[in-house]
């Protein structure tokens, strides 16, 4: 599981800061939420909803996140997506400050921590450290073309140091070599950086990054899960509860292709049969926003909670109904639906999942996050904990008041006087 992220000098981040999955001490001790987890200091949290003004830098949080995964990809795939290693912070001074990204992460049962800094044109720092049994082993320190490697990190690593160029990362390198000792976290680099994992805008617009792709640019990777829900017709019903008035999904296979041994489904390949009239059969260029959102996030959301793994999600209420998001919050809080501890971060507007007007809130208080932008324009990024609001208090009302920050600050909107 994640345990905690950094990063510095990152669009509107300037100063570090820092997301973490550690459940506070607050609760009850019958609350199911919390995962105690083998090799993690503390118990992490399956959720974080990230809470903000717009352009407040929520989603360059996440942004900051995929940045990072797909900067630990293969070279040669960074080099086709960006001439610079990095997007700093806008002003002239964070140009010759480099830009710092750190995972904290849990796997087969030990905690590692991996982190680099880079510039435009070089990285200039990368270290990576495991903790089994709780205690601290250096397996890799760099500082720009010098690598220190230490007595438990075993391997060709001389060898894969040497043909690691500048502008790539060791980890990168070592891990297209097969690094034996890197398999545990190749494997969970790989489970967050599948481009299935992320759905950056559930609404409309381009994501930032060419990795990260919804649905109608992302047929193969989105084709393999739906090739793995489909025949046990999980994803119809996940339709049919959602209220969709969905019956039956309906494939076109002449409109199927294969790419290097994936049956790709493109968008037109689907019809949906609906309940009521008989042969009522809508195309899905015809379906509603909010249908095509849930058919493209749907086959991603049941692989996450099948197999363990991370869900990141830019305005998860984007076209869905309140309810309908709550309830696939409560799918990764709650153990019975999410046995593999799969986690979900996301951003959003929707103060539903703060307050009591569904009954308890879906949201503990250290899964709430916020960002607001300082005076200087930069992004902060602290936890509703900060505030150690009482176990009474209505967060809605909170949040709405201003009580927390991170709201606009509306002026007057009498258009029509404006000169």
């Amino acid at each position: 599981m994640l345990v905690e992220f950094r990063v510095s000098n990152h669009r509107s981040i300037r100063e570090e800061q820092v997301l973490t999955m550690e459940a506070s001490s607050i609760g009850e001790v019958t609350d199911e939420r919390p995962r105690t987890i083998v090799g993690a200091k503390d118990p992490l949290l399956p959720v974080i909803a990230i809470y903000g003004a717009n352009a407040s830098g929520k989603s360059n949080v996440l942004h900051a996140l995929a940045f990072m995964i797909e900067m630990v990809q293969p070279s040669w795939m960074r080099a086709q997506l960006r001439e610079s290693l990095r997007m700093p912070f806008g002003s002239t001074e964070s140009q010759s400050v480099p830009s710092v990204f750190e995972l904290v992460f849990v796997c087969s049962g030990v905690r590692y921590q991996y982190g680099f800094a880079v510039t435009d044109q070089r990285v200039v720092e990368e270290w990576l450290y495991a903790f089994p049994a709780r205690r601290k082993q250096i397996w890799l320190r760099r500082e720009l073309d010098n690598f220190y490697f230490g007595r438990n990190f075993q391997g060709e690593n001389s060898l894969i140091s040497s043909v690691t160029r500048d502008d790539a990362l060791f980890l990168s390198v070592a891990a297209e070599h097969k690094h034996p000792q890197l398999d545990p976290i190749r494997s969970w680099l790989s489970r967050l950086s599948n481009p299935g994992a992320w759905t950056l805008r559930l609404g409309t617009g381009s994501p930032p990054i060419n990795a990260i792709n919804v649905l109608t640019n992302d047929f193969p990777v989105w084709s393999v899960y739906y090739s793995q829900c489909k025949d046990d017709d999980r994803l119809l019903e996940l339709l049919r509860v959602a209220d969709l008035g969905i019956e039956k999904i309906i494939e076109n296979p002449s409109k199927a292709v294969m790419v290097s041994g994936t049956v790709v489904w493109p968008e037109d390949a689907f019809e949906f049969k609906h309940a009521g009239a008989v042969n009522r059969v809508i195309r899905w260029k015809d379906e509603s926003h909010g249908t095509q959102t849930l058919f493209s996030l749907g086959p991603r959301l049941l692989a996450c909670l099948q197999n363990g793994g991370r869900m990141i999600v830019d305005e998860l209420e984007s076209s869905l109904h309140p309810l309908l998001a709550l309830k696939i919050v409560d799918l990764f809080n709650n153990p019975k639906t999410n046995p593999k501890n799969a986690q979900l971060i996301f951003t959003t507007h929707d103060t539903n999942l703060l307050g009591t007007t569904l009954g308890e809130p879906v949201l503990r208080r250290d899964q709430v996050w916020f960002t607001e932008k300082n005076p200087e324009g930069a992004t902060e990024l602290y936890p509703l904990t900060d505030y150690k609001p009482r176990n009474v208090e209505n967060l809605e009302r909170g949040y709405l008041q201003g009580r927390y920050g991170a709201i606009p600050f509306l002026g007057d909107f009498n258009l029509l006087s404006a000169k």
